[in-house]
């Protein structure tokens, strides 16, 4: 089969940047594929992140330090990219000015007002592709959850539940970064750097909040800097968000939550659903396994435990008994978004990347949650669902 290449650029070469790389390196593991990804450029203000790419990567023409160099090369047709949230805003612009595709990482923009200035750039131009990077939504016992959730499974939905646990944080010797700063990560704190995990399948359903009530926290105050010196921890460590969703259909409680501490998790990501009719949870906790309890009146109300293997999105060379991990969602994440760049409407399946939209819906849930914990108040948000 001839494939469609797309020739990337990578601005930010780090832990992401890598797995990106990676995922292009076994694009043969995914089948069926009329289009691949190609790396022709990187870009990392350090240049020893630049390394690994140029050593496992022929393709790649263009090493810089200065982003403009990718922009500028008629080689590259869309760039992933995964820098600070305070360098959002500049490069989100600059791509999208520059006619280049984007994948790039949450919450774009490190405040509403940033976020604000990257959305009008993509209203000006509605030829380029952009979407939020979030790959969670595709494991597979996610994709099942959003199948029911199409198939409107649930009757009456009681509750929803979801939630991205951190761990390595409740290790107070653990240096500090930049998203303990506000200057670099913003107000939002865990929220900005972790929420779209959690939002992202939510606001696909639909399930814009009307309201929020937020509590966050602050738990370790201070961490290791440079040469060991204590620095203050400037940004929130864990939140939660009690919101209550109301549309025509539906009207419910839903608890969300991101938490960089959270005892003897590791970046667990779940989602749990409550229904009258029907009920479900998947949790890369337990990454095999769907929970599903159907009910009918007058019946046993019983949860049944599913073993998952590998059904993804995009079909695979992986057996059918086999499990997924991250690096298989990651790559299915990136299978999505290069079918969309190619076919557009015409996806080879219905699940597509985290929209700008979405991202900006975020941003109005976070800063809302902000302004609530400030007043200890509840924040209304139907007027901010743009």
């Amino acid at each position: 089969m001839q494939k469609r290449v797309i020739n990337f650029g990578i601005t930010g070469c780090g832990l992401m940047g890598r797995e990106f790389g990676s995922a292009v390196a076994r694009w043969c593991h995914l089948l069926d594929q009329d289009v691949m990804p190609r790396i022709v450029g990187v870009c990392d203000s350090n240049p020893a992140m630049l390394d690994w790419f140029t050593e496992n990567f022929e393709s790649v023409q263009i090493v810089t330090q200065d982003y403009h160099d990718l922009l500028n090369s008629d080689a590259i047709e869309a760039i992933y990219c995964a820098v600070p949230h305070n360098l959002h805003e500049r490069l989100y612009v600059d791509i999208i000015e520059a006619g280049k595709h984007l994948l790039g990482e949450k919450p774009f923009g490190i405040d509403m007002a940033a976020n604000e200035r990257i959305m009008a750039a993509v209203q000006s131009h509605p030829d380029v592709l952009v979407r939020c990077s979030s790959e969670f939504p595709f494991y597979p016992g996610a994709q099942q959850l959003l199948r029911f959730i199409r198939e409107e499974r649930f009757g009456k939905i009681i509750e929803v539940q979801a939630g991205f646990l951190h761990s390595s944080d409740l290790d107070p010797s653990k240096p500090i970064n930049w998203k303990r700063r506000v200057a670099t990560n913003g107000e939002y704190g865990c929220m900005g750097d972790l929420g779209m995990h959690v939002f992202h399948i939510p606001l696909r359903a639909g399930w814009f909040p009307r309201n929020v009530r937020a509590l966050l926290s602050k738990i370790v105050t201070e961490r290791p800097g440079p040469g060991g010196h204590m620095e203050a921890c400037e940004t929130w460590d864990n939140a939660i968000l009690a919101c209550e969703v109301q549309n025509d259909a539906q009207h419910f409680p839903m608890l969300l939550e991101t938490k960089r501490i959270a005892p003897g998790e590791m970046n667990t990501w779940y989602l749990r659903i409550l229904g009258t009719a029907f009920s479900a949870e998947f949790s890369t906790r337990f990454p095999k396994t769907l929970r599903t309890l159907p009910y009918t009146p007058g019946s046993a109300q019983a949860w049944h435990a599913l073993d998952l293997g590998s059904e993804s999105a995009y079909a695979t060379i992986t057996g059918s008994i086999f499990e997924s991990g991250l690096s298989d969602s990651i790559m299915q994440m990136w299978a999505a978004f290069c079918d969309e760049l190619a076919h557009r409407d015409a996806m080879r399946q219905p699940f597509y990347c985290a929209t700008p939209r979405e991202a900006a819906q975020s941003h109005r849930i976070m800063t809302a949650a902000l302004l609530s914990n400030q007043d200890g108040a509840v924040i209304e948000l139907m007027n901010m669902n743009k």
